[in-house]
């Protein structure tokens, strides 16, 4: 049987359909959501609470003239759909196929690209501000989480957009969640509005009784005092409106009448910025979403990773409970990320020693570093990508009074999937060029934990970095042990060059050296374990008896570990070693999987072999294996 999905190949086809045409589109979509995001992985709860709310938005605006700008993005998946991707959805997060968020490069109807939270009511605002200044009128759209509207940057923009006046509409997506339960007292208050049912029924009651009134004095009377009894009872309209901002809401977010009914009158006759409060439920028509919208925020693909071996981020928050327990100064601080980062387990037996405080990642790192300022020692779980947004937090805050702040950083070096927005390959450059900073990877679970405990133990600034993955399957000692700062291990010797190699480089670089044997090179292998302070003993040594040198990491070239090797290299007069250096290229790194993109960029084992081999050409003849394109080289 035929599907109206099947015939809407842009915002256009939408208009002339029916209410009963879109309700059953929306069945369509949910369906379509389902299939290809358990398939290919991704945010599945998310899109399917905004399957109507995206309905009425494409029904009401004109896209792309109008425009439309999503928060986060990763809730972007129906727009995507209805927006001429309805074919390449198949390829969603998948190399070469459609990417998990918003994205300029994709489609005119992406007005601004975003896979970090809140920034969505500062570009649209952006967007106003050009339109009057050209004298144009086309609508400018901002769709942001009740999650995403705690963060600071939103309050600057909502400041400033009622101050300036101009017209702009945010639509307020509320369903109590970012990935987690939205936190925080804003989240507190709009939720007085989404399950207090008296503001319903009094606005109800009171549209009625004007409705069949004469209009004059008496009416603008009655609907004054209706709008004054209630401001000062539910905070949304009255906060809203002191920031000279109209609130209008809460409206049913799965009603895709009353939606269009809405956006048509803020649409035509708002003058200044307003805000449309949607109360949406996060994984609509969805059981399993709805009952558990947390596990559902985001979904692995068919099939993928080994569920046997710990994660990571599971060796994280273990390692995390075993340290609270010992040390009772041990507080954890997380910007809306407990689940991502395995929290619960400490949580729950110290519910009052882990604190989210939203997505928030400056103020994060600066309340960390009150509490470190007070003789606690905090830990701050984040996300690489997300740590970039308090950079100077972690300068001013942190390191520049020495203060003894943990960041434990996951997903460091390439993630996959989420794409370029959330690959975790700036921060060995961004955190090394920071003076009193120790950062530090592991090549093992079993070295996270050794290194969690280091930097737990030793009063001063300290960074672990560690990746999106399964670990190694390696043996967790039972007994923890401090490493000493700027400490490296020589996995493996050999006399004709060494591979330096940082975090979860280790493991390829070990069997890129059983590769080279074979060859008759004898490769020394390195776990640098820190990227600051380097092991400069060592390094010189291996300088003063290999004549090739080769640094491996999963970060950009410019700033990262390799460039501080070669440094050193140059400070120690090392000027006849060959050095290359092995990472990521100056670019944004793309969506696909892990493993295709090690090997895209030579960071897999067969990779760091041909970039080794490129020192010995002599010795290139009849050695066979596959090129990062598949092709096999000799």
């Amino acid at each position: 049987m035929p599907r109206l999905l099947d015939k809407i190949d842009s915002p256009a086809d939408l208009k002339g359909l029916s209410l009963a045409a879109l309700e059953e589109l929306a069945a369509e979509l949910r369906d379509e959501i389902i299939t290809t995001v358990t398939t290919t992985g991704g945010h599945l709860a998310s899109n399917l609470g905004v399957v109507e709310l995206t309905i009425a938005l494409h029904r009401v605006f004109d896209s792309p003239r109008d425009k439309i700008i999503w928060d986060v993005g990763h809730q972007s998946y129906v727009h995507k759909l209805l927006t001429g991707r309805r074919r390449e959805f198949g390829t969603l997060r998948q190399y070469g196929g459609l990417s998990g968020y918003t994205c300029r490069d994709e489609s005119e109807h992406d007005s601004f690209g975003a896979g970090h939270a809140s920034t969505s009511i500062s570009a649209a605002l952006g967007m106003a501000i050009a339109r009057d200044l050209a004298g144009d009128d086309y609508k400018v759209v901002a769709v942001i989480g009740d999650g995403a509207i705690t963060a600071g940057m939103a309050f600057e923009a909502l400041n400033q957009a009622g101050h300036l006046g101009s017209k702009l509409i945010v639509v307020l997506n509320d369903n109590g969640m970012s990935i987690s339960p939205t936190v925080g007292a804003l989240a507190k208050l709009l939720s007085r509005v989404r399950f207090d049912q008296r503001y319903r029924q009094a606005k109800k009651k009171g549209q009625q009784i004007i409705t069949s009134l004469p209009l004059g004095k008496d009416l603008w009377n009655l609907s004054e005092e209706i709008k004054g009894r209630f401001k000062g009872f539910l905070m949304p309209m009255a906060i809203w409106e002191a920031l000279g901002i109209t609130y209008v809401g809460p409206i049913d977010g799965h009603n895709i009448h009353d939606l269009e009914t809405v956006l048509k009158q803020v649409r035509d006759s708002a003058t200044k910025p307003a805000l449309v409060h949607v109360i949406t439920t996060k994984g609509k028509g969805h059981t399993p979403a709805e009952s558990n919208a947390v596990y559902f925020h985001g979904v692995p693909a068919r099939g993928g990773g080994d569920k046997t071996v710990p994660t990571y981020s599971e060796v994280f928050a273990q390692t995390m409970l075993r340290l609270a327990r010992e040390e009772p100064r041990l507080v954890v601080v997380t910007p809306a990320m407990p689940e991502g980062n395995c929290l619960s387990i400490v949580a729950a037996e110290f519910p009052g020693r882990v604190f989210d405080v939203g997505i928030a990642e400056q103020h994060a790192v600066t309340f960390a570093a009150g509490m470190a300022a007070q003789g606690y020692i905090p830990v701050v779980a984040i996300y690489s990508t997300f740590l970039q947004r308090a950079f100077d937090q972690i300068i001013h805050d942190v390191c520049l009074q020495n203060l003894p702040v943990v960041f434990a950083i996951d997903r460091g070096g390439i993630v996959g999937d989420d794409g370029k927005t959330h690959q975790g390959t700036f921060d060995i450059s961004y955190l090394t060029l920071i003076p009193d900073l120790t950062v530090a990877s592991p090549k093992d679970e079993n070295e996270l934990q050794h290194l969690l405990y280091t930097a737990v133990r030793a009063g001063r600034p300290m960074a672990v970095r560690y990746p999106r993955s399964a670990g190694l399957g390696v043996k967790l000692d039972t007994v923890l042990h401090e490493i000493p700062l700027g400490q490296a291990e020589m996995v493996k010797y050999g006399e004709d060059l060494a591979i330096l190699a940082l975090g979860v480089s280790v493991a390829p670089a070990v069997a890129a050296a059983e590769k080279l044997a074979q060859k008759g090179i004898g490769a020394a292998v390195v776990n640098a374990r820190f990227a600051k302070p380097l092991d400069a003993s060592l390094i010189n040594d291996l300088a003063g008896r290999v004549k090739r040198l080769v640094t491996v990491e999963e970060n950009v070239l410019n700033g990262g570990f390799g460039s501080s090797v070669s440094r050193l290299l140059q400070e120690s007069g090392h000027c006849d070693l060959t050095v290359k250096n092995i990472g990521i290229p100056d670019e944004f790194v793309e969506h696909g999987t892990q493993a295709v993109l090690r090997a895209k960029y030579g960071l897999d084992a067969d990779g760091i072999v041909r970039h080794v081999l490129e020192l010995f050409p002599e010795r290139r003849v009849g050695f066979s294996l596959k090129s990062k394109n598949g092709a096999k080289t000799a």
